[in-house]
């Protein structure tokens, strides 16, 4: 099964405001990446706006629907991010659990302690035929209760799993990097969610990732994409990236 590729284009949204003005121009490089076979667009507006900004979200709506890409949505459920999610009509939220002054995501849901919040917000995006993700941990408690709150994904946090595998020097120590995962794969699939991943995958770790998660359905990477298209250009860095979720 091949797993979709979502372009996180935070960065070059980041790399934007630096000089206040629209160079790189944001939509653009979505149209790029539409252009050059991403299966989707992930952006994730923060309530400072250090990136992408709610005027991107709404703007970048406008690229969608679009025949094999989608528009991914991240963030934490607060009205004000509900009501723009729910005005742009993503095909995907991605729901995390970011403080607001957090400089990125670096943990999954506690899904009991939220049950009740998550559960009122997944129902919102559903009736909305908007389809739900839960940033979460491979705990098996945890992904119970994403099934009862009804969401229809998980997205692993793979930021350990990124940060160590350079330092593994074997399979059997690449092996134990994904076994909290590879553990857990079995009450997915009798849970019946379907599997995101996603945060510092690259093109090193990414295809043992996908080894290790066959009904891996999408990740979504920005930072390194982003750098590597400094090095390749982004017209090549795409399909290189697509190339190893085959």
């Amino acid at each position: 099964m091949t797993t979709k590729l979502s372009v996180n284009i935070n960065k070059v949204a980041l790399i934007r405001n630096a000089r206040g003005a629209n160079i790189p121009d944001l939509m653009e490089f979505a149209r790029k990446c539409q252009d050059y076979g991403a299966d989707g667009i992930t952006v994730h507006p923060r309530p400072d706006e250090r990136h992408i900004t709610r005027e991107d979200v709404r703007n970048l709506s406008k690229l969608f629907p679009n025949e094999g890409c989608e528009y991914n949505i991240e963030g934490y459920p607060t009205e004000d991010f509900i009501r723009l999610v729910l005005e742009a009509k993503p095909s995907q939220v991605t729901l995390v659990p970011d403080d607001p002054q957090q400089l990125t995501s670096d943990h999954g849901w506690d899904a009991i302690a939220h049950r009740d919040m998550l559960t009122e917000s997944v129902k919102e995006f559903r009736s909305n035929n908007i389809r739900t993700s839960l940033f979460i941990d491979p705990i098996p408690q945890q992904l119970e209760a994403v099934k009862q709150i009804g969401a229809d994904r998980i997205e692993f946090y793979t930021g350990p799993y990124a940060h160590d595998f350079p330092l593994a020097q074997s399979d059997e120590q690449r092996t134990q990097l994904v076994h909290s995962f590879v553990a857990v794969l079995p009450l997915i699939n009798e849970l019946g969610l379907g599997i995101n991943a996603g945060h510092d995958l690259n093109l090193d770790n990414l295809s043992f990732l996908k080894e290790s998660i066959p009904q891996l359905l999408e990740v979504s990477i920005g930072q390194a994409l982003v750098r590597d298209c400094l090095y390749f250009g982004l017209e090549n860095t795409i399909p290189m990236y697509k190339r190893l979720l085959c």
